[in-house]
């Protein structure tokens, strides 16, 4: 949904873009910093420090936003270019929840249960990698479409941690009476982190399918001299 604010705030980056260009960095440099701030990220959130890392998971953020905005503003732009931001944004994510699912560490009571993790970092892969195959595969200009992108699920994270740092007892923010027992004992979403990480997992898959289902509107039934079963 944010999606369809794009091209507004890329313009909006120009300037930035055009000033950072003079420097001499390149999109690809900017790439790779954004991923070794990742990594800080992760850090940060395995000793506990949700602050530090959400401050930096912005920056993170924020300067994925630069790398395109250098490439338009120098004409760099590149096929290459594209894979390898891509391809950091998706380890970018694994970096951020894995941090989540290992910390605190001095805790037996994580910020993230590993099973809500992976099942919101699966989903995230997937709506990624749907739409890839779409648009290299099945030849479409764009298969951006869906409920959440990742703008949408960045932002549902980030209220996750911050509501966890408002109430760092139990996280719910003072309603943990309200909150359906099986929620907590069989579910083991534990906190409001939790939660919206498991939002993040529903909206990333559903958004699977959606693409899926658009994909096949406008690629059409596949025929069976073009099928590829790798």
């Amino acid at each position: 949904m944010l999606g369809r604010l794009r091209e507004r705030y890329q313009a909006m980056m120009m300037p930035i873009g055009r000033v950072i260009a003079k420097t001499g960095i390149t999109p690809n440099a900017i790439s790779v910093l954004t991923l070794a701030i990742a990594i800080l990220t992760a850090w940060f959130f395995y000793f506990g420090d949700l602050l530090l890392g959400l401050l930096t998971m912005v920056f993170t953020v924020i300067l994925d936003m630069f790398d395109g905005a250098v490439a338009r503003a120098n004409n760099m732009s590149s096929p290459f270019g594209a894979t390898l931001d891509h391809t950091l944004d998706r380890y970018a994510e694994f970096l951020f929840l894995f941090g989540l699912m290992l910390g605190p560490a001095a805790s037996l009571q994580k910020f993230l249960h590993w099973v809500w993790g992976y099942f919101a970092l699966f989903g995230m892969v997937m709506a990624s990698f749907t739409r890839a195959k779409a648009e290299s595969v099945g030849g479409m200009d764009d298969c951006s479409v869906g409920i959440a992108e990742r703008q949408e699920k960045l932002i549902l994270t980030f209220v996750g941690i911050l509501l966890l740092m408002v109430d760092p007892v139990d996280g719910w923010m003072g309603y943990s009476a309200s909150v359906p027992v099986f929620m907590i004992d069989v579910l083991s979403i534990t906190n409001i982190l939790t939660l919206c990480v498991v939002i993040v997992g529903l909206l990333s898959h559903i958004t699977v399918i959606q693409r899926l289902l658009y994909a096949r509107k406008v690629i059409g039934e596949p025929r069976s001299d073009s099928v590829d079963n790798v």
